[in-house]
C-alpha cells in the first residue's frame, strides 16, 4: 500500500475516489483526520500509510483531511503534543514571532514610502502627502488583510499604486453605494472610470494646485488621526528643518529617499 495516496471524496461516507474513477472503501481501523493543523498531519504521513483528500472547487484545490489508522493518529497527536510543550519549541516559536514582527515592521515602512513616492505630491501638500500614505498603510499592510499589500506577485511599488487607487475608490467616491448591473466586465469598467477620476485628482496635488471645493480626498482625510512624530512643532520648538529626527524617522525618510529614486529612475527610463 502507498505511503500516501491523493484521492477525492467518495459518493458515500467512509469512501473516496481515486484519479482512475474507481471509488474505494477506506479500512477497517482507519479514521478522518480533519485539515487544519499542519504539523499534526505531516506526522501522520511521516508514521506510516495515509490516505489525502483534496476536492477542487473553482480553480482550487481544498483539503478535506488524511485519513489514516486510528492508533497512527493517536501516536502522532501524542508526539507532537509532547514536542510543542518542550522549551526548546516554545523559544522557536518565540524567535519566530519577534522575527515576523520585525519584518512586518520593516515592510509597512517600505510600503508607505513607496505609497509617498507614488502620490509624489507638490512640497505645498506634502503633509497632506505623508496623511494619506501612514492612513493607506494602516489599511493595506496588516497580515491577512487580504488586500492587494500582501501580495507577492508584483513589486512593491505596483502593490502601492493599485493600493492607493483601492483606498481611493473607497474612501472618495460612491462605489460601495453604487448598483452596478451584474452584466460581465461593467463592474470593471466602472473600476476603470473610477480609477482615472482619482488620477486626475490626485494630479493636482502634484501640480501644487489648491485643492477643488469640498475636495473628496480631503474629506475622507479629515478624521484620520495625524501619527504624534508628525504633528506641527510649538510655538517654542525650533523650525521643522532644524529639529533632530528621531532614529525611527531617520530609517523612514531613508527608506521613502531611496523608494522615490528607484522610481523617479525606472520612470526615466521609460521615457528614453
Amino acid at each position: 500500500m502507498p505511503a500516501d495516496d491523493v484521492f477525492a471524496p467518495g459518493p458515500r461516507d467512509r469512501t473516496v475516489r481515486a484519479a482512475s474513477g474507481e471509488v474505494r472503501r477506506v479500512p477497517e481501523g482507519w479514521d478522518l483526520l480533519p485539515p487544519g493543523d499542519a504539523g499534526l498531519t505531516r506526522k501522520v504521513k511521516a508514521l506510516g500509510p495515509s490516505w489525502t483528500v483534496k476536492e477542487k472547487r473553482g480553480r482550487r484545490m481544498f483539503s478535506r483531511g488524511v485519513w489514516a489508522p486510528a492508533g497512527q493518529i493517536e501516536e502522532a497527536r501524542v508526539q507532537v503534543e509532547a514536542q510543542r510543550a518542550s522549551p526548546a519549541h516554545q523559544r522557536k516559536l518565540e524567535a519566530g514571532r519577534r522575527r515576523r514582527e520585525k519584518e512586518q515592521a520593516a515592510y509597512v515602512v517600505e510600503f508607505q514610502s513607496s505609497v509617498r513616492a507614488f502620490l509624489d505630491f507638490a512640497p505645498v501638500h506634502r503633509a497632506l502627502e505623508r496623511k494619506m500614505a501612514g492612513a493607506i498603510a494602516a489599511h493595506a499592510t496588516p497580515v491577512g488583510s487580504g488586500t492587494v499589500a500582501r501580495t507577492k506577485r508584483i513589486s512593491v511599488e505596483r502593490r502601492a499604486e493599485a493600493a492607493t487607487i483601492a483606498w481611493m475608490r473607497h474612501q472618495t467616491t460612491a462605489y460601495d453605494h453604487m448598483h452596478i448591473p451584474r452584466v460581465k466586465g461593467k463592474r470593471r469598467e466602472v473600476r476603470r472610470m473610477l480609477a482615472e477620476r482619482s488620477r486626475s485628482l490626485l494630479q493636482q496635488y502634484r501640480r501644487g494646485h489648491a485643492p477643488p471645493v469640498d475636495c473628496p480626498l480631503e474629506a475622507a482625510l479629515s478624521e484620520v488621526a495625524e501619527p504624534r512624530r508628525h504633528r506641527a512643532p510649538v510655538r517654542s520648538a525650533p523650525p521643522a528643518s532644524l529639529a533632530p529626527q528621531s532614529e525611527h524617522e531617520a530609517r523612514q525618510q531613508e527608506t521613502f529617499d531611496r523608494v522615490r529614486a528607484r522610481m523617479k529612475a525606472r520612470t526615466s527610463r521609460r521615457r528614453r
